[in-house]
């Protein structure tokens, strides 16, 4: 695997690699979280023959922190369209989770054209989220201590083991580097404002004829529940739902050799 700094119209941020021939994926994060959270993925999709990629999302990981980025779906579909046009992929397969699954749904309704396949794992975004839920999440974006970074870990996970001391500590020293307070404030404003307007489930609808859509959530998913797949799955035409069991939010990290057997089944060349 390779991990390297990349700069996109002036952002700095970092990328890590595996694989160097084949279709392009971009395995894209979630809220709060960084490239790699998929590290249990990425070297094995890329031994199905796939040039694989995950980024840090601008405000997190080691990418820039802090003012002067749109933190918003379409600032970072712009962002993710830049790293596109840099690696050089006219186009790629696209896996969001969570919030990510938000900016790989709002590139796929901009630009159709450059999407292979969309995978969005337990993703916000499809539809709108209502009040309370919003509120929810604005909460703890200001809430960056040692204990609120473990209970959220804890959350996205049936086997509590998997959250090492050392993975919470990590969490906790990123999401409170300079920069974070504001870049999290800037989120917490869009979570505030128009986060809901951005919903995606009704354009992607427009546009379900041009790639494959697959839906992937967590058995047992206690922040985007389960129902939240199985309605938009209901209202794509065309897509897959997949139900990994003994898992969480985090299913990719949960159960990885079933996550990356699903995918391989999605988007190994043939």
């Amino acid at each position: 695997m390779l991990s390297y700094p990349i700069q996109i119209e002036g952002v700095t941020s970092r990328v890590l690699q595996s694989g160097t021939d084949g279709p392009a994926v971009v395995l894209i994060h979630g809220l709060s979280a960084r490239a790699d959270r998929w590290r249990c993925n990425l070297d094995v999709l890329a031994a199905y023959g796939l040039r694989v990629y995950a980024i840090d999302l601008p405000g997190h990981g080691f990418a820039a922190k802090g003012t002067g980025f749109d933190y918003t779906a379409r600032g970072y579909s712009h962002f993710l369209r830049g790293f596109l046009d840099q690696i050089g992929a006219e186009r790629a397969s696209l896996v969001g989770t969570s919030f990510g699954g938000l900016v790989a749904s709002t590139f796929a309704v901009e630009h159709p054209e450059r999407v292979q396949a969309l995978v969005l794992v337990g993703s916000i975004g499809l539809v709108p989220m209502g009040l309370e839920r919003r509120q929810y999440t604005i909460k703890w974006l200001a809430e960056m201590e040692r204990e609120s970074v473990r209970n959220r870990l804890l959350r996205g996970v049936l086997d509590k083991a998997l959250i090492t001391e050392a993975l919470v500590e990590e969490d906790f020293l990123i999401n409170t580097s300079p920069g974070a307070a504001e870049t999290f404030a800037a989120l917490a404003g869009y979570y505030a404002t128009t986060i809901d307007a951005d919903a995606t489930c009704d354009h992607l609808a427009k546009v379900a004829d041009r790639f494959p859509t697959l839906l992937i959530w967590g058995e047992h998913d206690v922040s985007v529940a389960r129902a939240y797949g199985e309605a938009a799955h209901a209202r794509l035409p065309g897509s897959r739902l997949v139900i990994v069991p003994r898992s969480g939010h985090l299913p990719y990290f949960e159960q990885p050799e079933t996550f990356n057997a699903v995918l391989r089944d999605a988007l190994q060349p043939v």
